[in-house]
């Protein structure tokens, strides 16, 4: 089966800086063809004549605050793309500044021919250093698009004082322990640091930053989406976790914005992987685990209303 193409969802609230870093990527000198697909609600669109010069093709979406509509309108237009497969490296999704990316991330769970063609590599938020604390105050949408984050540019950081900017990091953090955080202004940034990284793929996280499913200390009670994870040396039973796994997320699906975590069953080398969004779950078993290293399982839940100490009891009770 052929490599799958690379999708990279580009989001942030409104003015934080989407389209500075969409027209960075397509007019660096990367010899890579992106194909462009933007939702125009709600904001001024992209310079089309930059991405005319770009040689690359813009599709856009009809309208970004009806989730069946953005997943229809997805779906249509990815599979036209995948008819001319080999005229592009990659596809660029930028949603509108006030949408949530979830049914975006989950057009590759729920379509079939989506998911076999395209892999999601990353969530890429563009976050506004000087206005996000007030966001997460009042815009659900900017909580939802840092939660959902694989990358978060802090732009803007120029504007901000450090200790606002430590400030603002730590509420971050306190949101999605996991994400990459990169300081910039107007989006300057090394494109390999926000394109072809397989963030989404739970082992590139765990290269980068191995601890990233550790509680940390600074979550604060106050903010509605926490994240909860809980970890286990020795071995689990696939089936009790698999009837957990499934239960809780059909369960409380509607309030858990990400999930992941990789496993360790009996007498199998190769660890399960699985990640999902909202009530649609997605794992299979990957690479085996590396001699010498601890086959311990993490798991990571972020969303609202989670009830830590459930969730880590009810995992508990799945060990072999």
């Amino acid at each position: 089966m052929s490599e799958k193409i690379p999708v990279t969802v580009l989001t942030g609230y409104l003015g934080a800086g989407k389209t500075t870093l969409l027209n960075r990527i397509l007019t660096e000198p990367h010899g890579k063809r992106y194909a462009v697909i933007v939702n125009e609600f709600g904001e001024i669109g992209i310079d089309n004549d930059l991405v005319v010069g770009a040689d690359e093709e813009v599709f856009e979406m009809n309208n970004g605050c009806i989730c069946c509509t953005v997943r229809g309108d997805l779906i249509r237009i990815m599979d036209g793309l995948m008819k001319r497969k080999g005229k592009f490296d990659a596809i660029i999704v930028e949603t509108t500044g006030l949408a949530d990316p979830a049914p975006v991330a989950q057009t590759f769970f729920v379509d079939q021919d989506v998911g076999e063609a395209a892999r999601l590599d990353a969530v890429v938020t563009v976050a506004d250093a000087q206005w996000l604390s007030e966001r997460l105050k009042d815009a659900p949408e900017a909580k939802n698009q840092v939660a959902f984050a694989d990358v978060i540019l802090l732009n803007k950081s120029d504007l901000v004082g450090p200790d606002d900017l430590a400030a603002v990091e730590r509420r971050i953090r306190a949101i999605n322990p996991s994400a990459e955080i990169h300081r910039t202004e107007r989006c300057a940034i090394p494109l390999d640091r926000v394109l072809d990284r397989r963030a989404f793929d739970l082992d590139r996280i765990i290269a980068v930053e191995p601890d990233f499913l550790e509680e940390g200390h600074h979550h604060h009670h106050s903010d509605e989406i926490r994240s909860v994870s809980a970890k286990m040396a020795g071995p689990v039973d696939p089936n009790k976790f698999m009837p957990w796994i499934s239960d809780l997320t059909q369960v409380q699906g509607p309030d858990i914005l990400r999930c992941k975590g990789i496993v360790s069953f009996p007498d199998e080398p190769r660890r399960f992987v699985f990640q999902g969004v909202h009530m649609i779950l997605d794992g299979d078993l990957q690479d085996e685990w590396k001699p010498g290293d601890p086959r311990e399982s993490r798991v990571v839940f972020i969303g609202r209303n989670l009830d830590p100490e459930r969730i880590r009891s009810g995992f508990e009770a799945c060990r072999a």
